[in-house]
């Protein structure tokens, strides 16, 4: 994936998993509260930062499966074309395990963003990998 280099959001459900991110010299990692991220403070609502991470084109990572279902959650989901990916796995993942899951399968990450393109679309990833998640209509 040469030259592909496509920014993570991290919402506050995965900040630690960024944190150990970051202190491996990720640069491709924001979160809310980040530097490079000052309209996003710690503690933005998920409606404050959804327009602004779906204009930027940023990917989400979030461990937050209600996000998809809560209906203003949605329709925001929907109308700034959010792409992103849910990390968990059967029993709660330390911050650790979470990066380490992510960095596993990120490979494979990067190449369904190219084959998904725009967004709104949504992936699962566990141990086991990566899978499709349909958006309720």
């Amino acid at each position: 994936m040469n030259g592909f280099s496509p920014v993570y959001f991290a919402d506050e459900n995965t900040l630690g998993m960024a944190k150990v991110l970051i202190r491996l010299g990720r640069a491709d990692v924001v979160h809310p509260g980040h530097s490079r991220l000052p309209a996003v403070p710690l503690g933005a609502r998920d409606l404050d930062w959804m327009p602004l991470v779906g204009a930027a084109g940023f990917i989400v990572v979030t461990r937050d499966r209600r996000i998809r279902t809560r209906p203003a959650e949605l329709a925001a989901y929907k109308s700034f074309g959010i792409r992103s990916v849910w990390i968990g796995a059967k029993q709660d993942l330390r911050p650790q395990e979470q990066a380490d899951l992510f960095l596993a399968h990120e490979e494979r990450l990067k190449r369904e963003i190219i084959k998904r393109g725009a967004g709104p679309w949504a992936l699962a990833m566990n141990v086991s990998g990566l899978r499709p998640v349909r958006l309720p209509d």
